[in-house]
């Protein structure tokens, strides 16, 4: 049942964010215990496929996700972020979403930023040191970790378990 809909995604995936720009983003699909039926690696753009009965992979032009399609109950992330991994984890009893992002501001403001427009569509957060931990509006746990990259640049990661 949740198999369809993880490969799904990552045709429309592969599909929708083909770009050649130097932002680059790589996607994987994990279920039946955490074994990997689909990747693309961002980077090289090969992408891998490994479902019962087929295996195989081919080369796509190297992808980026726009920011602007990506969003959390309509709360897209922060300005001028983009999009480093995306991984959907999950088999017919769980799931979960993996996203790795880059941010032109410092963790603070990032999580702040977060934490006013995601109480904003029904998700209980609250700030645990540099991060966000809380449940989504579907009461999902959900995570959003964050970590300085430089001055006044952060890197986040947003969880949602199943």
């Amino acid at each position: 049942m949740f198999r369809p809909l993880l490969l799904a995604t990552a045709g429309m995936l592969a599909l929708s964010a083909c770009d050649r720009s130097n932002e680059r983003a790589s996607v994987s699909i994990n279920a039946d215990g955490g074994n990997v039926f689909g990747a693309i690696n961002g980077e090289t753009g090969e992408m891998k496929i490994d479902v019962p009965g087929f295996q195989g992979s081919v080369k796509l032009p190297k992808i980026k996700i726009d920011t602007g399609n990506f969003d959390l109950n309509g709360v897209h992330l922060y300005p001028g972020s983009s999009i480093r991994t995306l991984n959907i984890v999950g088999d017919d009893k769980t799931g979960g979403l993996r996203v790795a992002f880059a941010s032109p501001a410092n963790p603070a403001v990032v999580r702040d930023w977060f934490a006013e427009r995601l109480g904003k569509v029904g998700y209980q957060v609250h700030a645990e040191g540099a991060n966000l931990v809380g449940t989504t509006d579907e009461n999902k746990p959900f995570r959003l970790e964050f970590a300085p990259d430089g001055a006044d640049k952060a890197t986040g990661t947003i969880v949602i378990s199943g």
